[in-house]
C-alpha cells in the first residue's frame, strides 16, 4: 500500500507536491502549476494553511 510522505529529492519548499506526484505518478511541476492556479483563483489564504497543515502532519520520505 502507497502512503504519502514529503519528497526529498523532489521539492521545491517542503516536498509536498513532489510526493504526491511521486505517490500519484503525476509530475510534480503540473501539480505546482494547478495549485497556483486554483490557489489565485479561489483564495491564497487557504491554500497556504493547507500547505503549511500539510508540511506540519505529512512525514518526510526516505533518501533514496
Amino acid at each position: 500500500m502507497k502512503k504519502i510522505y514529503r519528497s526529498q529529492e523532489d521539492k521545491k519548499i517542503a516536498g509536498i507536491l513532489g510526493g504526491l506526484g511521486e505517490l500519484f505518478d503525476i509530475d510534480p511541476t503540473l501539480l505546482r502549476l494547478l495549485f497556483v492556479f486554483i490557489g489565485l483563483a479561489t483564495g491564497i489564504i487557504p491554500f497556504i494553511v493547507a500547505y503549511l497543515v500539510g508540511w506540519i502532519i505529512i512525514p518526510k520520505g526516505k533518501d533514496r
